[in-house]
Parts: C-alpha cells; structure tokens; sequence
C-alpha cells in the first residue's frame, strides 16, 4: 500500500471546511494546552537555561519568529526546537493511549513556525495541526508502539517528526508529491531513545523540540526543491521496516478523514507520565473516601499496563528513590505517594522530591504488569493499598482527561491561567488564550503569537 503517498495528499487538502466543527474545537482547545505548557516550563523547566543557551550558541537567536513566554526572537527553526521541546519538558502535554506519545509537542510548533515564515492565515495554520496530530498517531498505531517500545524508542519523537512535516508542508502549501519528500526527508531524523530513563536525562524534552524542528527543516528543503527518499513509510528501509518487527502500515489509513486520531488525543490533569494517572485518580479517591494518613500505609501496588511498567515501574529500586524531577515524572512511587500525602500532583509537587514523607512513603509502593490491568484500557490502573490491618482496592479504567473524560473548555482554560498566568501576567495570558481560542479567525498567525510576548517586551514594542 501506498502509505506515504496516501497521508501526504490528505495532508496536503486538507481545510478547515472540511474538518467536522468538533474537530477544529478539540483541535483550538489541544493548542491551548500546549502553550500554556511552553510559557510555564520556559521560566520553570531546569533544562531551559542550557537548552537557551545552546541555541543561542548555535545562532538560532537571530530572528523574528516566536517562543512562548520569551522576550527574545528566533529563527523558524529556534523557535520550532524550544517551543517543542518546552512543550514537553514539563511532561503536562497531551497524550494519545493507543499510539502511546504526545501528538501536539512536535506538531504545533512546527505549524506555528511554519505560519509565521509564510505568514499564514490561522485557519490554516489550525488545518495543519490537525493533518500533523493524524500522521502522527496513525504512524504510532502502524508500528505497533509496543514493539516500538521495546526496541528502545521514543515514538513522541519518532512519529512527531514525520508529523511536523506534515503540518509545516501544508502550512508552505506542498502538494502532495511536495509533503511525500518532506516525509522521505524526515524519515533520516527520525530519532529518540528510551535510554533517558537510565538517568532522568533531559534528552526526552530534546527529542521532542528536534522533532519538531526536523519537520520544519524537511518541509522546507522539500519546498526548496530538494529530493526526499521514495515510500518513506513503507519502503523496504523506511519507517515501519527499520522501526518495528511487525508494523501493520494499512493502519495508518484506516478510517482517514473520516475518524479523526485528534478526537481520540487526551489532556492531563497532572505534570507527570500519563501511565500513572489512573494510579493518582485511584490514589485520590482512595485517601478521600478512607482518610488515609502516609503514616498508616503499609503497602501499595499498583497495577498497570506492560508499557506503563517499562517506563513507571522498572528497575524498581530507582523508581522508589528518584534523584531528578525527569526521575519523579517517570516514578510510580513518587506519584502515588504525593496523591496520598498531599491529596495533589501539580508542578510545585516536584518540590517535595526530598521531602522525609514522601521518602519514606515511596519504597512500600511496588509496581507490576497486570494483564487483565491492561484489558481494560491502554491507560487503566489499579491501586491495592494494605493499611489498619485490611486492603483498600481501587480501579480506574479511564483516567480524567482521556477523550471520555474531556476537561471543559472552561477547565482547560483555568489551567492554561494556571501555568502562563504569572509568567505572563494574568491580563496578557487571558488575552493569549482568547487568540488561540480564536486563531482560526486570524488573517496571520502572527498576530496570534504576539501575544506570547511577555509584559516588558509588548510594552516596548508598543502593545
């Protein structure tokens, strides 16, 4: 089948006009949550000064293109790389169960830098994300991400690439035949291990910006006239051959234009790894209707899927005594044990990474694949609790903010106000989310972004 070609005319056609209305809301509300992630990790994020620093060192700081909560100006490409990898670096982005990544990291800020090199209108920049969010998670659900997993792969980053093309592509107006060279040039970019896990590396946050910048680049050779690798996706070398022993590529084209993978896409309702959300909700549900206090657990298990285990479990002595906030986003233990302890996991949770509580409450916690866990939903979890001489269970099939549980535009935007808020100031982040909430109205993109700029820097640009 002609995979590549197929999802580079969808890509390519792709409009708002013939996006059903509940797609291009889900799709302005996921815009939404992305970028009040970028403003809030730009100022919070512990690997944003050397990644800033880096950038500028590599001459990316000399341009007129935006980074969310930044003063300064970058090249398309700079600001592909830092709003992507900004996006993620607070692991509070979206998430997709099924093809198990985040789609909206490496596609928005592709489509974004993409809008403002050809200073494209919104309603197109919007259509692009959501060609970009579909190649995405149809290429992830090819694989399938399992196997994908298990290989040592990081599919945000390796799917997100051939995703940024897309949408980049279609913000510069490619064909077809343009999109499916972008493809063949993304598909030598795309990269991303697992090995992060190893060390809490901040390399994760780095896969997610390269991949959004490597889809920009590719959308813009190909624009350029440069030649990209034929059948990309389904070559005997391509995608789904060199990334995964048994992809089933005719996948990626199930149910296309028709089914949309964005309506499938969740939000999170805590900055950690999605895989320990229903251990959270279940954690939160069990202290409220138990009052259970940290001091009279005796145990805890958390049951999940094989997926959820490789990344929340595993090796077990370091999940229990994570070292870095990359450690506790990724620790089982340290999840459950501040939902227990604090009846909460937000950002400012990370604080408590050497709090003596949460310290001593996260070695009785133990993690373990369950299949019958996993039966019931790619995101389900189950928490078994040993305190006051009995057990206390609680199953969560569908944690809050899978496309079943969709946060409220209203929710969403106080959690946008939440982390752009002070960054920004409350007035400009108000005025931010009405753009992105509006952004298909706007003649350019750019007038979208400009309000990303925080207070100091509008003020003297005359805003």
């Amino acid at each position: 089948m002609e995979i590549t070609r197929e999802l580079s005319r969808f890509s390519a056609v792709i409009s708002l006009s013939s996006l059903p209305p509940e797609v291009v809301a889900r799709a302005r509300l996921l815009v939404l949550d992305l970028v009040g992630s970028i403003v809030r990790a730009r100022h919070d994020a512990d690997s944003t000064p050397p990644l800033f620093a880096a950038a500028r060192a590599l001459g990316l700081g000399a341009g007129h293109a935006c980074v969310f909560g930044d003063s300064s100006r970058w090249t398309p490409a700079g600001a592909a790389l830092l709003n992507g990898a900004l996006g993620h670096s607070l692991d509070f982005d979206d998430t997709h169960a099924r093809a198990s990544l985040h789609p909206g990291a490496a596609v928005i800020p592709a489509a974004l830098a993409a809008g403002e090199m050809t200073g494209a209108t919104g309603a197109d920049v919007l259509a692009a994300i959501v060609a970009g969010y579909e190649v995405t998670c149809r290429l992830a659900l090819a694989l399938p991400v399992r196997a994908h997993y298990d290989r040592g792969f990081h599919p945000t980053a390796t799917c997100g690439v051939f995703g940024a093309a897309a949408a980049a592509g279609r913000c510069f107006g490619l064909d077809g035949d343009g999109i499916a060279d972008a493809f063949g040039i993304a598909l030598s970019q795309s990269a991303g291990s697992l090995q992060f896990l190893a060390n809490g590396a901040w390399t994760k946050r780095f896969h997610v910006g390269w991949a959004a910048m490597g889809g920009l680049s590719a959308a813009t050779l190909a624009t350029e006239g440069f030649r990209g690798a034929a059948a990309a996706l389904e070559g005997r070398y391509g995608f789904f051959n060199a990334y995964a022993p048994d992809a089933t590529p005719a996948r990626a084209l199930e149910g296309l234009g028709a089914e949309f993978e964005l309506m499938r896409t969740a939000v999170k309702p805590y900055p950690s790894c999605r895989y320990g959300h229903a251990g959270i909700d279940a954690a939160l549900a069990l202290r409220a209707a138990h009052d259970l206090l940290p001091q009279e657990i005796e145990s805890a298990t958390y049951a999940i899927s094989h997926a959820g285990m490789l990344q929340l479990g595993e090796p077990e002595a370091r999940k229990a005594n994570p070292q870095s906030v990359v450690d506790a986003q990724f620790s089982a233990p340290f999840a459950i044990a501040c939902a227990l302890a604090t009846g909460t996991l937000g950002w400012d949770s990370y604080r408590l990474l050497r709090d003596p509580t949460i310290r001593t409450l996260m070695p009785k916690i133990h993690s373990e694949a369950d299949p019958e866990v996993e039966a019931l939903g790619p995101m389900a979890g189950r928490l078994t609790i040993a305190a006051r001489g009995t057990t206390f269970e609680h199953t969560v099939a569908v944690p809050r903010g899978e496309p079943e549980a969709f946060p409220s535009a209203a929710e969403l935007r106080a959690k946008f106000l939440m982390l752009a808020g002070e960054p920004l100031g409350a007035e400009r982040a108000s005025r931010l989310a009405d753009a992105v909430l509006t952004m298909d109205a706007a003649r350019d993109i750019a007038a979208v972004l400009r309000f990303g700029v925080p207070p100091l820097r509008a003020r003297l640009a005359g805003e």
